[in-house]
């Protein structure tokens, strides 16, 4: 079925998929954060971007990763040597809610894109392992990490990886608005404690601050898609 303008060129009906992908995928995406197994190799997921991206601020302010850390609960740890500790300890949740948006969007943009990207992925874990990991737990969550991107990276319909990488994204984000808030938990550690002593600048305005980027990190990537 066609459509004809008032100019008389023919448009393409808009099919319902299309239409509401990323509100279809957001709202799979809710419904999987609920599931508790289902959910934690997916907390896996945002806890090993959210150290990830410390040792990278680490690395890029001149300082160096000693060691990487993922927990069976989701928790993590990166403990780095020098470098900026502001930018570390500001880079933790912000470079999660990067890792999301980027992850979506780049999967959004190709197909062959899609399944390199989920390839270097796959590489950087490994390289995680090899140099940062420190016990077995951790290299345990890694490989299943690593494990999940190799295996959709070869999926035969490379549309099925654009959907999954996109689905990735969406949960690392929703992980990314909601984790900076069990900070305010009244013991005053985490990274907003850290940058609060080193700023004087109250612990929530830095959760309200990431809370604040992922919110606008999901809320252009609904922008974009109603494009």
């Amino acid at each position: 079925m066609t459509f004809l303008s008032s100019n008389n060129s023919i448009k393409t009906p808009i099919s319902f998929w299309h239409k509401y992908h990323f509100l279809i995928l957001l709202v799979i995406a809710i419904v999987v954060k609920q599931l508790p197994l289902v959910s934690i190799p997916f907390n896996w997921l945002e806890s090993y971007f959210h150290e990830i991206s410390h040792g990278m601020a680490a690395l890029l302010t001149g300082g160096k990763v000693l060691r990487i850390q993922l927990f069976a609960n989701g928790a993590g740890l990166c403990t780095t040597q020098g470098g900026s500790n502001l930018i570390i300890s500001f880079f933790g949740y912000a470079g999660a809610t990067f890792w999301g948006w980027g992850i979506y969007k780049l999967a959004s943009t190709h197909q062959r894109i899609a399944q390199l990207f989920s390839m270097f992925i796959f590489g950087l874990i490994v390289c995680s392992i090899i140099f940062w990991g420190k016990d077995l737990l951790t290299w345990f969550i890694l490989a299943v990490l690593a494990f999940v991107f190799i295996l959709t990276s070869q999926l035969q319909k490379i549309s099925y990886l654009q959907r999954i990488m996109q689905l990735f994204g969406l949960l690392i984000l929703l992980n990314s608005l909601s984790s900076p808030t069990y900070l305010l938990d009244g013991r005053h550690v985490g990274d907003g404690a850290a940058l609060a002593s080193i700023t004087f600048v109250p612990e929530i305005v830095w959760v309200f601050s990431w809370f604040l980027l992922a919110a606008l990190a999901l809320y252009s990537l609904y922008k974009t898609a109603k494009k």
